[in-house]
C-alpha cells in the first residue's frame, strides 16, 4: 500500500498544473473590419486568448455597417461604444469619454485584468474606471503619435504628446512594447515598467504557396519583371517620397537591361488620390484583406518599406512569411527580424541614399531576390501567434497576482477628452 501511494504521489507530482482561466477586458478603439496593424493584432490576441479558455470581454467602438450585418457567435462577449470619425481618416474612429459606463459594466462583472490597446479617449476612460475599481491594467504602446506630429505641421505638440503618453502608461501596471529598441527609448523618456512582447504573424495565411501568376499578369508583370510591393497607409508619415525615388531608380536600371519594375501599392490614406495622379505606372489596389492580401504579397518579389515612424510594422513579418525579399530601415520589426544580406537588406535610419542603393541592388538580380525571400520565410515561421499569446497570458497572470497599483493621483487630463 505504501508503495502504491508513493507511486500515485509521483504521478500527481508529474502532472502539469492546470492553467488558470482569467477574465480579461480588452479595450481598443480600432478593430476589424478596420484594416491597420493595431486592429489586426488585437484581433489575433483576442482570438488566441479565447482559444486558451480565457473569458475575454472586448470593449470596442461600434462600426455601423459591420455591426449591423456581421453575425455574432453565442460565446462572443462584446461591448460596443460610440465613437467619432478621426480627422483625415474618416474610415477610422476615436472613442468618447465613457468612464461611467465602464465602471458600471465592471462592477457587474469584474475583470481580473484590463488590457488597454489604444491610448485615446476610450483607453483613458478604461484607465480611470479600472483604477477606481482597483483592477490591474496592462497597456500597450502601439503608435508613435509623437513621431507622426512632425509630418502634419504639429511638431510643437511633440513634448505635450510624449508627456501625456508617459503619464498614461505610468499609471498602468505594465506597458508592453514590441521591440527592445522601443523599450530602451521609452525608458530614456522616463516611462516605467516597460516590458517587451513581440508581435506574431499568421503563417497559415501569409505563405509563398499563394503566389498567383494570373495576378502578376493583371499587373502587367512577365517572367522577367520584378514586382515591388508596399503595403500600408498612404500618408505623409510613411516616407513615401523615398519609396518613389527607389522605384524610379530601380526601374531606370531595369529598363536599360530591357526589363521592367512594377510598383504595387496596397492601402488607403489621405495621399492616395494625389499619388495615384502623380506616380504614372504605379498600381494602386486600395485596401485588401485576408486571402486577397496574402495573394498579393506572395505574387510580388520585393517588399520595400521606407517608414521610420513604426512602433513595429506588422507588414514586415507578413511580407517575410510570404517569401518576399525586403529592404527597410534598421528599426522596429525589420531591426529585430532581418539579418542583412541573409533574409533581407537594411539601411541605417539616417541614410536614405543607401536605402535607394539597396533597393536597386536587390531588384537587379531576380535569383538573389528569391533567395533572400526563402530565408525570410524561414525566419517568419518562428514567429507564430501561439507563442506570443502564451507569453501575454503569463504577463496577465503575473499582473493579476501582484496587483501593485501605482499610488500617484490622476491629476492630469488627456489631450483628447
Amino acid at each position: 500500500m505504501h508503495t502504491m501511494n508513493a507511486a500515485l504521489d509521483f504521478v500527481v507530482d508529474e502532472l502539469p498544473a492546470a492553467r488558470r482561466s482569467l477574465r480579461v477586458a480588452v479595450v481598443t478603439e480600432t478593430y476589424p473590419p478596420e484594416i491597420n496593424g493595431v486592429a489586426l493584432s488585437v484581433a489575433r490576441v483576442v482570438d488566441g486568448l479565447r482559444a486558451r479558455n480565457h473569458a475575454v470581454q472586448l470593449v470596442r467602438l461600434r462600426q455601423p455597417a459591420s455591426d449591423v450585418q456581421a453575425p455574432r457567435s453565442a460565446d462572443d462577449d462584446e461591448v460596443l461604444l460610440r465613437g467619432l470619425p478621426i480627422p483625415r481618416y474618416p474610415h477610422l474612429k476615436m472613442g468618447v469619454p465613457s468612464t461611467r459606463a465602464l465602471v458600471s459594466l465592471w462592477m457587474r462583472q469584474r475583470p481580473d485584468v484590463v488590457h488597454i490597446a489604444t491610448e485615446g479617449p476610450l483607453g483613458w476612460s478604461a484607465l480611470r474606471a479600472a483604477r477606481r475599481l482597483k483592477v490591474p491594467v496592462v497597456s500597450e504602446f502601439r503608435t508613435n503619435f509623437h513621431a507622426y506630429s512632425q509630418h502634419y505641421g504639429l511638431g510643437w505638440l511633440h513634448k505635450p504628446i510624449v508627456a501625456y503618453l508617459r503619464k498614461f502608461h505610468n499609471l498602468t501596471q505594465r506597458t508592453l512594447v514590441p521591440t527592445p529598441a522601443l523599450q530602451t527609448d521609452l525608458q530614456r523618456r522616463r516611462f516605467e515598467r516597460v516590458d517587451v512582447l513581440a508581435r506574431g504573424v499568421d503563417t497559415q495565411l501569409f505563405t509563398p504557396a499563394r503566389r498567383d501568376l494570373a495576378r502578376r499578369l493583371a499587373w502587367g508583370a512577365g517572367p522577367d519583371t520584378l514586382v515591388m510591393l508596399c503595403v500600408g497607409r498612404i500618408a505623409a508619415e510613411k516616407n513615401l517620397g523615398l519609396l518613389h525615388a527607389s522605384w524610379q531608380a530601380a526601374r531606370a536600371q531595369a529598363l536599360a537591361r530591357g526589363s521592367d519594375v512594377k510598383l504595387v501599392m496596397v492601402g488607403e490614406g489621405p495621399l492616395r488620390v494625389e499619388l495615384e495622379r502623380q506616380w504614372s505606372g504605379a498600381i494602386f489596389t486600395g485596401l485588401q484583406r485576408g486571402e486577397d492580401l496574402a495573394t498579393t504579397y506572395a505574387s510580388a518579389d520585393l517588399f520595400v518599406f521606407p517608414s521610420l515612424t513604426e512602433t513595429y510594422g506588422n507588414v514586415v513579418p507578413e511580407a517575410m512569411a510570404s517569401g518576399l525579399a525586403l529592404v527597410a530601415f534598421d528599426c522596429a520589426a525589420a531591426k529585430e527580424l532581418v539579418q542583412a544580406g541573409v533574409n533581407g537588406q537594411l539601411a541605417a535610419c539616417d541614410n536614405p541614399q543607401r536605402f535607394v542603393q539597396l533597393v536597386c541592388a536587390t531588384a537587379s538580380d531576380l535569383q538573389a531576390c528569391a533567395d533572400l525571400g526563402r530565408q525570410a520565410c524561414k525566419t517568419a515561421r518562428c514567429h507564430g501567434w501561439d507563442r506570443i499569446v502564451s507569453e501575454l497570458e503569463s504577463i496577465y497572470l503575473e499582473t493579476a497576482d501582484s496587483h501593485n497599483m501605482p499610488t500617484r493621483p490622476m491629476v492630469f487630463q488627456p489631450l483628447m477628452n
